[in-house]
């Protein structure tokens, strides 16, 4: 083995430095957008691939397959899907405020059905995307980079003429960041560029003149207006937006209230996820108003239909919809972009001022390139006008020429070694002949239809065209004011052709006030049957089926409506459960299991004891475990907000056997596995708190653990089925706790 080839270094630094070239690849070159083109790098490759293939906004739709296909062959070297997916989302009007792919096809809608395979949808550039995107790309204004292998050149960036970043907004979530930028109005976003280029120290509240606040395709309602400043200040923040509520009044007095607009963040599965909360808000009785629910929506827009009783007071119920369900929500906004080849989180002005120098940037080379085609136009016009002049004088050098470079000798340098004239005059006019190289050429390929007096002229008038543009593009070059309003014309001329109404309102709402009704308090009876089936039923009911409730429930006791029940567990645990999130109703009703409305998991532990909250308020609880640990705790301690506390200490391996509230039991049995028991008066069980383990109950031989727990009131006779006999249990010896107990026979 080649030892020299053996890199030794320390693992962790090596794994620091994989890691941290990966995030990095992750944040530049996928997953977030550059300030410059507000595209991210799946984006922009797809465009420039169907630009480069010629599918424009005025050609026939080309499958979106052939273009996924070509992105990935030539410039993307990554999944399919990922591919398809930019795709679609670039063509879908409710995600994007300006739509850059004009889709035919199936390409998903706002509830959140996905797009048709690429095999059968179909796809072409926008026209603004066009004009305002890859308009330029000749012009050799942007870099452009080799592509994965280096067989094809793709531009590091696109010269976006409109800040794209803010008009469209990005989402998209790299290696310990993030970005979520809202989308804006176009219209709104050209004129803060314009108000920003033309005073760079303008503040941003001044901006905010021009661009109110995000702008989303869904419309809706953003309600905090007055936090949008600092969001734009710090490029973090909050949005808050609600949906658009309608209410129209029916025949008979009936209520329909009809939301005609969403939350931008709820787009997708969202929807669903509305009707089935609005739904659930009726069945948990929250609401008695809503009669049926209905989702209307259809490509005119968003239609859900709230049909409400006569007597709804609408305002509460609007409210309790901003509270309760997802038609209030916030967007969180973070600008961040890259920037200068590395992640930065912007605020507003920042990204004007990027976009602006990318302007600039972008001007420049255009119209640097533009003087250079035509000084070089000027040159070549300049010495066919003079050759035109001098034209029979020109003839005659080249009928008199042997080959092409003894006339173009002549012609660049007076040379006339050679070449035969006609008159001495000729000679000495070719000696004075000073053409340039590439005048030279030209006059070398010019036809001679060139030689018509209105191809003349149109030459000379072509020139005077020539030389006004070498004096415009030399003037926007020397002047930053000239090539600033080049500039502002462009997103003006951008800004009448594109820019649509806003379609989200900004206002500052009231806050949504929602107190829940209070229901009434009174007395229920909790019943649970063996199967771990638990429902609610009123006092009068219960009594009539008294027989059948004690015979069929494992737990039966009375509780508040608006209190909660307390599970113990096995494994030690306290689970609370909520009376209001029980059934309430007849007899026979089956109920839920209490593991779906608690953290209960009957697949992995046991009740041992259910009890009123109200109950264990006034009284005390034994716990028994198996290892014969027990103690008394006061039953206030599991008065607690959580949902899941422990409700004891176990030692490991144990489990709790027992638990009881402690009302007139005087005496307590054991009975261990091995046939041994104790009776000793509860009394000398001492008080501990929740979190102790307690004290031992019971010498166990090795081997054994404790099988039953029973209690005795000393008045009563108690007997019990063990093994073939009965016995009696207050017969059994009175001894003391901690020791070993009576060996029973069976």
């Amino acid at each position: 083995m080649d030892h020299n080839r053996i890199i030794r270094t320390e693992y962790s630094d090596l794994m620091q430095k994989s890691f941290i070239d990966y995030a990095m690849s992750v944040i530049v070159a996928r997953a977030l957008p550059d300030v410059r083109d507000g595209l991210k790098p799946v984006q922009r490759r797809v465009l420039y691939d169907m630009h480069e293939l010629g599918i424009k906004y005025d050609k026939p739709y080309r499958k979106s397959a052939r273009i996924v296909g070509d992105t990935m062959g030539k410039y993307h070297p990554h999944g399919d899907s990922s591919i398809y997916e930019a795709l679609v989302v670039m063509t879908q009007d409710f995600k994007k405020g300006l739509p850059l792919v004009d889709g035919h096809g199936n390409f998903g809608n706002i509830e959140g059905d996905g797009a048709a395979a690429m095999r059968y949808t179909e796809a072409r550039l926008q026209k603004i995307t066009q004009e305002a995107f890859l308009g330029d790309l000749d012009k050799d204004v942007v870099d452009f980079i080799p592509n994965f292998d280096e067989t094809e050149k793709e531009p590091s960036v696109l010269p976006v003429k409109i800040p794209n970043l803010l008009i469209n907004g990005s989402e998209g979530i790299a290696v310990g960041m993030a970005t979520s930028i809202p989308p804006h109005n176009l219209g709104e976003v050209a004129d803060a560029m314009k108000a920003y280029m033309k005073d760079p120290n303008i503040s941003t509240r001044e901006l905010m003149r021009y661009l109110k606040g995000p702008d989303f395709p869904t419309g809706g309602i953003v309600i905090n207006q007055d936090e949008l400043l600092d969001i734009y200040e710090t490029g973090t923040g909050k949005v808050k937006i609600r949906g658009k509520v309608e209410i129209e009044k029916l025949k008979g007095g009936k209520l329909n209230l009809v939301i005609t607009e969403i939350p931008y963040p709820m787009i997708g599965m969202g929807i669903s996820k509305f009707l089935s909360d609005v739904a659930a808000l009726a069945e948990a009785k929250k609401t008695a108003d809503i009669i049926d629910i209905s989702n209307q929506s259809s490509k005119e827009g968003i239609r859900i239909v709230i049909e409400l009783r006569k007597d709804t007071d609408v305002d509460y119920f609007i409210n309790m919809l901003y509270k309760k369900t997802r038609l209030e929500d916030t967007f969180g906004v973070n600008m961040l972009a890259i920037c200068d080849g590395r992640p930065e989180t912007m605020g507003l002005k920042q990204i004007l001022k990027a976009n602006m120098d990318f302007q600039f940037e972008v001007a420049t080379r255009k119209y640097s390139n533009l003087l250079a085609k035509e000084l070089e136009r000027k040159e070549i016009q300049e010495g066919l006008i003079k050759a035109c002049n001098v034209i029979d004088l020109i003839i005659e050098i080249l009928r008199g020429s042997k080959d092409r470079a003894m006339a173009k000798l002549c012609l660049t340098e007076g040379k006339i070694d050679g070449i035969k004239f006609k008159s001495k005059e000729s000679k000495i006019m070719a000696t004075q002949l000073m053409f340039s190289e590439k005048q030279a050429n030209a006059i070398l390929e010019m036809r001679l239809y060139k030689l018509i007096g209105l191809e003349i002229e149109a030459l000379i008038a072509e020139h005077e065209d020539t030389m006004a543009n070498i004096y415009r593009y030399e003037d926007i070059l020397a002047r930053r004011d000239s090539m600033a309003q080049v500039i502002i014309n462009e997103l003006e001329s951008i800004k009448r052709e594109y820019a649509v109404p806003r379609k989200t309102l900004i206002e500052n709402a009231q806050e949504a006030v929602f107190e829940e009704k209070k229901a009434e308090e009174m007395e229920v009876i909790f019943l649970m049957d063996r199967f771990g089936y638990a429902r609610t039923v009123d006092v009068a009911t219960y009594e009539r089926n008294l027989e059948a409730a004690e015979a069929e429930s494992r737990f039966a006791f009375p509780c508040k409506n608006t209190g909660k029940v307390c599970l113990f567990t096995n494994t030690g645990q306290l689970h609370t459960i909520k009376v209001m999130d029980l059934p309430f109703g007849k007899f026979r009703d089956k109920g839920v299991p209490v593991d779906n409305i608690s953290n209960f998991d009957s697949t992995k532990e046991e009740i041992v004891l259910m009890a009123s909250q109200t109950d264990l308020n006034l009284y005390r609880l034994i716990f028994v475990t198996k290892q014969s640990m027990m103690k008394v705790v006061d039953g206030g301690e599991f008065d607690v907000a959580k949902r899941t506390v422990a409700a004891t200490k176990l030692s490991e391996d144990d489990q709790v056997l027992s638990a009881v509230i402690l009302k007139d039991q005087k005496n307590i049995v054991l009975q261990t596995t091995d046939g041994y028991f104790l009776r000793f008066p509860v009394d000398e069980i001492p008080e501990k708190k929740k979190g102790a383990i307690g004290v031992r109950g019971m010498k166990l031989s090795e081997g054994a653990a404790l099988e039953a727990v029973y209690y005795t009131k000393t008045s009563s006779e108690m007997s019990i089925q063990y093994k073939s006999r009965q016995l009696l249990l207050n017969s059994i010896k009175l001894g003391k706790r901690d020791s070993k107990g009576i060996k029973v026979r069976g």
